[in-house]
């Protein structure tokens, strides 16, 4: 009972030995960078919950669009790869936890031996015929490779799974886009068929005109121009709708079809209110930025890989079996065999290029610090641009829609003028020609507007959190 005893505490001392041996790992842990970050938004007015704390159902409320968006999440290919590559590398995570567990080989022969013209035949040197066997090689992680390796891939793994978020949230904010762009080139394809039809109508008038010598050749030729350009723009703004459907087709996974609109480009909802939230909550909530902590991480990881590498790895082996002369034979007991040990590899005549390695490894963390700091200031960037361009959107919006009121009672005014006698039929072109590019401009500025809030949602890194709520809104 004493021997039995001895035996066990043997065993666990070696077994705590070995825990302690590996208890440490090889290489920098990895610790988030200090990032110096504002208190608020240089162009930020308004202080609260940041807009993108909103499911992007409740921020993009025109239902066709709505179905749109969770059309493109259902059969968008990019985000399908983006899917299966976080598959692929959560099988990667897996296979790199596989090296804790020791690896265990078999396999079964039966080599004939025997005489060919008195020679004995080339094959196994013995009588045995028929043998199994089975190898096994656990390598003890004593300087951390395989735990850094797994962080590695855990880190990878993380990084993808980000990617795929910030596909989402780029394909939200995408088909958003697509679809004001295609709304405003209905409106301005409707505003250039109104010229087209007024222009006609002044054509007629200034022939009749002609022919009574009221006016001359050059006011003919002026009406037609102005026609014949309203004519191009029919024709430019009906091929802009096409192009806009086909791409707008392309987000959502399908060939090319017309695209169903129920709201105009005014009938958009516009939030009255447009709060940022703070600098340092880009630090959580950007997929983009999180894509780029984790790739740091990993490369972090991987210098602990390649330093671990240098050193002697310590393994236990074994060879186990059964041999027999006679097929019948294989099982009995007295036919089994087996052997163990410690095994050390060390490496020799590559340590130079293992050195190598670990410098280029730390030359990636060098890059991936850069590609994070960078990605950080880009988020900021893209912030600051968003919030002056929808503050300078929504001044122009107002502005040129007095233009356009303005413009319109000036076009009645010369129209009554002309009617009158009081004036000619100039003052009416040229206050139909202002009243028209003004409503033009009025239409690209309601959607610049519209693209600078969708813009700032995608860089606030708003929405993408919340595509399994998907359900709610329906």
């Amino acid at each position: 009972m004493m021997l039995l005893f001895q035996q066990h505490r043997t065993r666990i001392t070696i077994l705590l030995f070995c825990l302690f041996l590996t208890a440490c790992a090889m290489g920098p842990d990895y610790r988030r960078p200090a990032i110096e970050v504002n208190e608020q938004f240089r162009m930020t007015e308004l202080e609260g919950a940041s807009i993108a704390t909103l499911p992007w159902w409740k921020f993009l409320r025109d239902e066709t669009l709505q179905k749109l968006i969770l059309e493109a999440l259902m059969n968008n290919q990019d985000l399908k790869q983006a899917t299966a590559l976080v598959e692929e590398f959560q099988a990667r995570s897996h296979i790199a936890r596989m090296d804790f567990l020791p690896k265990l080989d078999g396999n079964i022969n039966a080599p004939f031996f025997g005489t060919l013209g008195g020679f004995p035949r080339a094959g196994f040197p013995t009588d045995f015929n028929y043998f199994g066997m089975g190898t096994l090689n656990w390598e003890i992680d004593i300087w951390g490779r395989i735990r850094r390796s797994n962080e590695a891939a855990r880190a990878d793994l993380f990084a993808q799974e980000e990617n795929r978020r910030a596909i989402i949230l780029m394909l939200i904010s995408a088909v958003a886009q697509t679809y004001f762009d295609l709304l405003q080139y209905d409106m301005q394809r409707n505003i250039a068929h109104r010229a087209l039809a007024s222009w006609e109508e002044s054509v007629a008038i200034s022939r009749a005109q002609l022919k009574g010598g009221l006016i001359s050749r050059l006011d003919l030729d002026q009406f037609e121009a102005e026609r014949a350009n309203a004519v191009a723009r029919v024709a430019e703004f009906d091929r802009l709708v096409v192009n806009k459907e086909n791409e707008l087709n392309v987000l959502l996974g399908r060939n090319p079809a017309p695209i169903i609109r129920a709201q105009s480009l005014t009938q958009q909802h516009i939030p009255p209110e447009i709060p940022a939230g703070l600098p340092s909550e880009l630090l959580q909530r950007r997929p983009d930025i999180l894509q780029a902590e984790q790739a740091l991480s990993a490369a972090t990881a991987r210098v602990g890989m390649t330093k671990a590498m240098r050193f002697p790895r310590f393994s236990i082996t074994g060879l186990m079996g059964v041999a027999s002369p006679a097929l019948s034979n294989l099982l009995l007991s007295d036919s089994d065999f087996g052997t163990g040990g410690v095994g050390l590899a060390t490496p020799l005549f590559n340590a130079t290029i293992l050195g190598f390695e670990q410098r280029a490894a730390e030359a990636k963390v060098t890059q991936t610090l850069a590609n994070y700091r960078q990605t950080i200031l880009l988020a900021f960037r893209e912030v600051e641009d968003a919030l002056v361009t929808i503050r300078t959107a929504s001044e122009q919006r107002k502005a040129r829609q007095k233009q356009v009121e303005a413009l319109r009672s000036a076009l009645h005014v010369a129209d009554l003028r002309y009617k009158s006698g009081i004036t000619s039929y100039v003052d009416v072109l040229l206050a139909k020609r202002n009243l028209f590019e003004a409503e033009f401009s009025l239409t690209e500025t309601h959607r610049l507007h519209l693209v600078s809030i969708v813009q700032l949602y995608r860089a606030l890194g708003g929405g993408w959190h919340h595509e399994n709520e998907t359900s709610e809104q329906n």
